[in-house]
């Protein structure tokens, strides 16, 4: 019998026994009291670790571009002004989504590896007064992660409404809605949020809301709308049946089980255990000599690095990993795919099984004939971990 992988890509992530649980019950009707009331507590659940009291949560059958959609579709009019904060390949993604409903998009980019500098994204939103701001907490192409505190309080100074692409950082990367202002988050369920694919899962500001009450022409998406959806979750929460599209009632019942592991844990020492865990990871790379896509430490997700592989080594690389025991991802970036790899540290990962992955790619890299010192990665993962 072949022995597992362990499965280090930046989703979908390893995830724990009691979801995948959770997922293989018997399908019950999404109707029935059970179901009713596992799904109001998870809307419940889903306000805490998006950390704000009185955000709407929608959970829509999808994936993460369909939450992105679904922020698209029903926060812009043709005309409508937005400004996009670039960190690579899903926040251009995202221009493209609000380009498609007719918002005039202005894109302030960076070089890669890089955020734009809070004062050119001051400008933008100087020069084109915009409705929407727009940033990706971690671009996953990338493995940049923008200060979204910084960035919304701009939004929020200019009179615009801050828009973030949670996908490869919420229930990760530290992120308080309420408290920092951001009006919309929009995630999906297969990364830190620990459940395997198909959720779009996206958490609403009131002021976010109102501007969608305001809205003078109807939403160019039936799918989406909020008017379809809104009167789905406010039923379930309540504790009664709502019906515009069959949920997909055994993935909600692995998030429910997912989302009392995450509040068990606690937000706090879950945002600490990721960023301990990411500078471990980092460290490591550091010391085998590997140099990392975000230019800075400041600017390394706390979710997943994107490492450039060194001089004389290639992809293959990959392949050699894999037959270590671990499975870690190529480059996303079309200008740069073929010159680095990316690996998750997100969700329910330990501090085991990030000592398993730089081991496996020390021996990836020993195969590959590149020269280091050996297990110094792991001493330097070692030293920061000490702290968990």
């Amino acid at each position: 019998m072949n022995q597992r992988s362990l499965l280090m890509v930046p989703g979908p992530i390893e995830f724990e026994p009691a979801v995948l649980q959770a997922i293989g019950q018997p399908t019950p009707s999404h109707v029935s009291p059970t179901f009713v009331q596992t799904f109001g507590e998870a809307l419940e659940d889903l306000r805490q670790v998006f950390l704000t009291d009185d955000g709407q949560p929608f959970v829509i059958s999808g994936s993460g571009t369909l939450a992105m959609d679904i922020a698209a579709a029903n926060l812009v009019e043709p005309g409508d002004k937005v400004v996009v904060v670039s960190t690579g390949y899903f926040s251009e993604r995202f221009a493209d989504i609000f380009e498609r409903y007719g918002a005039e998009v202005t894109t302030v980019r960076a070089e890669s590896g890089e955020a734009p500098a809070e004062g050119v994204v001051e400008q933008a939103l100087d020069d084109h007064g915009p409705k929407l701001m727009v940033m990706t907490q971690v671009d996953t192409s990338t493995g940049v992660e923008v200060d979204v505190e910084e960035f919304a309080t701009l939004a929020d100074e200019h009179g615009a409404l801050s828009v973030v692409d949670g996908v490869c950082a919420t229930a990760g990367a530290e992120f308080r809605q309420s408290a920092w202002g951001v009006d919309v988050c929009v995630t999906a369920s297969q990364k830190a949020i620990g459940v395997p694919p198909g959720l779009a899962l996206v958490m609403v500001s009131p002021q976010a809301m109102e501007a969608y009450e305001a809205r003078s022409a109807a939403v160019q998406n039936y799918y989406a709308d909020f008017a379809n959806w809104l009167p789905i979750m406010q039923a379930y929460e309540a504790r009664r049946p709502g019906y515009f599209g069959t949920p997909p009632v055994n993935l909600v019942l692995a998030l429910h089980a997912s989302l009392k592991l995450i509040l068990e844990e606690g937000m706090e020492a879950r945002f600490r255990r990721h960023r301990l865990i990411a500078r471990a990871f980092q460290a490591a790379m550091e010391t085998l000599g590997l140099r990392q896509v975000p230019h800075s430490p400041d600017l390394r997700a706390a979710t997943m690095s994107a490492v450039y592989y060194p001089e004389d080594v290639d992809s293959s690389l990959l392949g050699k990993v894999r037959e270590e025991g671990v499975i870690v991802a190529g480059g996303l970036l079309p200008q740069m795919a073929g010159r680095y790899f990316r690996v998750s540290h997100m969700g329910s990962v330990s501090a085991n099984d990030i000592l398993a992955t730089i081991g496996a790619i020390g021996r990836g890299l020993q195969r590959c004939d590149y020269e280091f010192e050996l297990g110094a990665g792991l001493e330097a993962a070692q030293r920061v971990l000490g702290r968990l």
